[in-house]
Formats: C-alpha cells, sequence, structure tokens
C-alpha cells in the first residue's frame, strides 16, 4: 500500500499541530519491561490500575506509589505476549526500576530497563489513522487499544485519539522516515504540550513523591482502581477517594512567563504557603506557558493563583478535556 500524499501545510509546528497531522520522536519516554510467569500477579500488588484487567488488547494509565500513598512514577501500561511494557518519564525509569525490584522477593518477575532498545513514536492529527492504515493491517479504533503487528510495531490508541507506535529502536529511524512523507515532524516538546493540554499528567524527578494520584486526576484517565484489592500505598489513596472533595487537585493553566515541573505556586488566599505545584509545563504556541498545575481547590476557586511566588505571575485557568467532579 502506498502512503497518502503530505499535508498541505502552512509551515512549522503551530500549523502542523492547528491544521495537521503530526509525528513525534518520544524520547522524553522510557521503557520499562517486566517478564516472568508472576508478572500479572506482582504488578497487581504494586500498581493502582487493574493490571488483571490489561489483556493482549488493551492498555492502561497508572501509578506507583509510595507506602504514604504518594506517586514515585505514573505510566502507560500495556502487554505484549506474556510481558508488560510500562512507559514513563526518562529520567526517573531507572530509579523506578531499582525502588520496584526490591518487592520482587521470592516472585518469577524479572525488571529490566528497556528504554535503549525500544522507542516510541507518537502520531496525531486528523490524518494520523489513515497514514496508520497504509503501513500497518490493523489500526486500533476504540480508546486504550492495543494491536501487535506481526513483526512489526505495536500500536496503541489513546483516549484522545492520539497513537503511540512501540518498535525496536533499531526500526525505529526508517518507520519515522516512511511516516514523515505523510505526516508533519514536531519535537517531543509538541507533544509534550499535547499532553499537557489533554489533561494528562507525566511525573518527573521534580515531583516524585509529592501527590497522591487522585491530585494529578489519575482516576480520571482510568488510572486507579478501586476495586481492585491491596497495593504498595492503596490505603492512603483510597481513603483520600472515600474522604470527599480533595483539598488539592490538578488544573490546566497557562501563564505568561517560563515555568517549569517542580515551581511551586502561591494563592493569594494563603499568603507564604505554597497553593501547590507545577506538575508539567510547555512553552504554548498561542504565548507563554500552558501547565498542569495541583492547587488548593479553595485557591482555584476563591483566589488567584501566582507561579513561584504571591508576586509572581498569575495563572489563567482553562477547562480541561474531563470533568473532576
Amino acid at each position: 500500500m502506498s502512503l497518502p500524499p503530505p499535508i498541505a501545510s502552512a509551515g512549522g509546528d503551530l500549523a502542523a499541530l492547528r491544521f495537521g497531522s503530526v509525528l513525534a520522536p518520544l524520547d522524553h519516554l522510557g521503557v520499562l519491561r517486566f517478564s516472568g510467569e508472576d508478572a500479572n500477579a506482582f504488578l497487581q500488588g504494586q500498581l493502582s490500575c487493574d493490571v488483571a484487567g490489561v489483556g493482549p488488547s488493551s492498555a492502561t494509565y497508572g501509578a506507583h506509589c509510595s507506602p504514604k500513598g504518594r506517586m514515585l512514577a505514573n505510566f502507560l501500561l500495556w502487554r505484549e505476549e506474556a510481558e508488560f511494557l510500562m512507559s514513563l518519564s526518562l529520567d526517573i525509569a531507572p530509579a523506578l526500576q531499582k525502588q520496584i525490584t526490591k518487592y520482587v522477593l521470592r516472585a518469577k518477575v524479572k525488571v529490566s530497563d528497556v528504554s535503549a532498545a525500544i522507542s516510541l513514536t507518537g502520531i496525531g492529527g486528523p490524518r494520523a489513522e489513515e497514514v496508520l492504515s497504509a503501513i500497518v493491517p490493523d489500526v486500533p479504533k476504540k480508546p486504550n487499544e492495543v494491536f501487535r503487528q506481526a513483526g512489526g510495531a505495536t500500536v496503541i490508541r489513546l483516549a484522545d485519539g492520539r497513537f503511540i507506535l512501540s518498535t525496536e529502536a533499531s526500526a525505529a529511524a526508517a518507520l519515522r522516515r516512511k511516516l514523515s512523507g505523510s505526516l508533519e515532524p514536531v519535537e517531543a516538546r509538541l507533544w509534550r504540550w499535547l499532553d499537557i493540554r489533554n489533561g494528562v499528567p507525566w511525573i518527573t524527578s521534580a515531583t516524585q513523591d509529592e501527590l497522591v494520584p487522585q491530585m494529578a486526576n489519575l482516576e480520571r484517565i482510568g488510572g486507579v482502581s478501586f476495586d481492585k484489592g491491596c497495593y504498595t500505598g492503596q490505603e492512603v489513596v483510597a481513603r483520600s477517594q472515600h474522604l470527599g472533595k480533595l483539598k488539592r487537585r490538578m488544573f490546566l493553566a497557562n501563564v505568561s512567563a517560563r515555568a517549569q515541573a517542580g515551581d511551586k505556586l502561591y494563592g493569594e488566599d494563603l499568603g507564604d504557603q505554597a497553593s501547590g505545584i507545577v506538575v508539567n509545563a510547555e512553552a504554548s504556541p498561542d504565548g507563554g506557558t500552558d501547565l498542569l498545575a495541583v492547587v488548593q481547590t479553595a485557591s482555584r476557586e476563591a483566589s488567584t493563583v501566582h507561579l513561584r511566588s504571591l508576586d509572581g505571575p498569575e495563572l489563567r485557568f482553562l477547562p480541561l478535556p474531563y470533568t473532576l467532579a
């Protein structure tokens, strides 16, 4: 099959994001592999998501928490035959491999950091499915659906309609060249910006051990199961859910200044006491910085929130693509 012709773009990343379809190397994400006959049961007892519900054709978001219920990492998890693959922020992949291996004990599980061996590529936009259909026999149609191509890429369809392709690193360059004939290549930062606009957080070294999953809306994107039973940090996560309205939540915002993950946020209602923290931030094509910010809901509802200090730039909150009710 031949690929569709290239998009007619006004040029540049902004035009591609708004009017076309894009191709991005996801080199900011690492990959851990969990293999062995006990991998399913082991992960079910470690992760916030329902691992038992992850079949050969499905993926899920989730988190690995400390015993205090704070996220040490969040991730996208899928299966490839008898193994599980977990994509997470590259800067914390080695630390998480070491941390989670401590819980293996006598279980028949091997945890490997395969970030150098597996490459992830992101595809998004109105022509993404058409372009994929020209090079793979099966394209996932449903949110979080996964198709493994025989001898080729694994294709994951995200809930917002974008796709992630997982391939052997040795095959990634050729695949991207083939796709770039019909898709506009963009930098990874543009993909990260799309994650922000879609309300998908990524824990990095700057925000490790800071947030309970619900503070980052992980349950709103399917990353927390409240029915699966015990896992590390489960008691704290469950208690946070059953106490009712959370005091802190993650919101989408824009600020007319540079920002980065880990920056503190201050509400005028709380004075010099920090009201929250920036989870992820990227320059917006429309100016300033778009960010995912966990803040006190009281500050969000009845005050103004500022970046880095009470004298810092004010956050302008934007609607998330999902509800927090």
